[in-house]
C-alpha cells in the first residue's frame, strides 16, 4: 500500500531555511511525481509547488518563487525553503499520483489521490 512520509519540519526564526523531505513507501516506480500544499490555521489547502516523474519539469505558487526549490532524488522529494517568513508558518503536506507524468506536474489536491500525515513549518522569532 503506498505511503508518504513527510519530514524536517520545525521552528525557525524569520530569514531562516528548512528542508522538508517526502518519501514513498509500497511503490515499485521511483518516480511519481511530487506535490507540496500547505495549510494555515483558518485558511484553505494551497499549493506550493510540484516537480515531474521526468524531475525536469518544477512550478511554484508566486508568493515562493525564488525562496523555495524542490528537487528529487529518486523516490525522495525535497522542499528547500530559504528566507522564510512568518507568513509561511503552516503544515506542509506532500502528495503523489500513481502515474509516470513525464514532464508534467499538478497544480491542484483534488489530482493527488495519496497523502503523507503532513509536518508543521513555524516561523517566528
Amino acid at each position: 500500500q503506498l505511503q508518504l512520509v513527510e519530514s524536517g519540519g520545525g521552528l525557525v526564526q524569520p530569514g531562516g531555511s528548512l528542508r522538508l523531505s517526502c518519501t514513498v513507501s509500497g511503490v515499485t516506480f521511483d518516480y511519481y511525481p511530487r506535490g507540496w500544499f500547505r495549510q494555515a490555521p483558518g485558511k484553505e489547502r494551497e499549493g506550493v509547488g510540484c516537480i515531474s516523474s521526468s524531475g525536469d519539469t518544477t512550478k511554484y505558487v508566486d508568493s515562493v518563487k525564488g525562496r523555495f526549490t524542490i528537487s528529487r532524488d529518486k523516490n525522495t522529494v525535497y522542499l528547500q525553503m530559504n528566507s522564510l517568513k512568518p507568513e509561511d508558518t503552516a503544515i506542509y503536506y506532500c502528495a503523489t499520483v500513481e502515474r509516470n507524468t513525464g514532464h508534467e506536474c499538478y497544480d491542484f489536491p483534488i489530482e493527488y489521490p495519496y497523502w503523507g500525515q503532513g509536518t508543521q513549518v513555524t516561523v517566528s522569532s
